[in-house]
């Protein structure tokens, strides 16, 4: 194996890693609203990630917790020895940059705008609403597939790795992203613990599927408004080109093509 392709697959490793990283708002991966702008990975196992965010006055805590992840995520490999996360063109780039690169918290840089509070809370709040709006996406695909209150209820976990999605794309697509948060919270474990429940744990009722469908619509009503306003101020502030998110293919590090603004150079290259 020759040196030129190691790096290859260490980019397509960081890249797949940085998938995990969403945009805390609107649970949407960071490379598919394409924030990424350039993911390098030297010889010596040092990465660096270039991100931009659709407005310079994106929130300073949104722009942290991005930064945060995308650092955490580009470190996960063993053989990562270094990694520098720069955010371009952002009122507060110079601190949030200096901040998740130094080590330094939120709460120690941005002093002023927390009043003594840290971003926790905030972090459960956007948890929350991926949740749901994951779990919404699920039980939307089992009623397109004829099921009822009383099913979906009577759900187990065990079940629900068994189930099969195909035929809803946007449900399958969220399923392993819902289980991923059921598991991670203790929400559902065992084998015949009921998968769909609330955030605080409580197991959905076959009567309280409605109301409780209503308020999930409300939220993603407004996650997908926020989301298309997102991709608008990118698209006018850019000038991007659309691009699906997908992973890169191996061709596409070789030749140096992956690129989501077309004036810019590529978001994944070798050192």
């Amino acid at each position: 194996m020759n040196a030129p392709h190691v790096y290859d697959i260490r980019a397509r490793e960081v890249w797949r890693r940085l998938a995990a990283v969403t945009d805390p708002e609107l649970d949407e991966p960071i490379t598919e609203m394409g924030f990424v702008e350039r993911l390098e990975v030297s010889q010596a196992g040092e990465v660096e990630v270039d991100f931009r965010l659709p407005s310079y006055w994106c929130s300073p805590n949104f722009a942290f917790l991005m930064a945060d992840g995308i650092h955490c995520a580009a470190s996960e490999p063993s053989w990562v020895s270094r990694v520098r996360v720069e955010l371009k063109d952002h009122c507060f780039a110079d601190r949030v940059n200096d901040a998740v690169n130094g080590g330094r918290s939120f709460e120690a840089v941005f002093a002023e705008l927390t009043e003594g509070a840290d971003l926790s809370e905030i972090r459960q709040i956007f948890r929350e609403k991926a949740f749901l709006r994951r779990q919404e996406s699920v039980i939307r695909g089992l009623i397109a597939m004829g099921w009822s209150p009383a099913r979906i209820a009577g759900l187990t976990f065990r079940g629900f790795d068994a189930l099969d999605l195909g035929g809803q794309p946007e449900a399958a697509a969220q399923k392993p992203r819902y289980r991923e948060l059921l598991r991670a919270e203790g929400l559902a474990c065992a084998p015949e613990d009921p998968v769909f429940t609330t955030w605080s744990g409580e197991p959905l009722t076959a009567g309280g599927l409605g109301e409780h469908l209503m308020r999930l619509r409300t939220l993603r009503i407004n996650m997908e408004f926020n989301g298309a306003l997102c991709r608008g101020l990118a698209s006018t502030r850019y000038k991007e080109v659309d691009r699906s998110g997908g992973e890169p293919e191996l061709i596409d590090f070789i030749l140096g093509r992956v690129s989501p603004r077309p004036s810019q150079e590529s978001p994944v290259s070798r050192g």
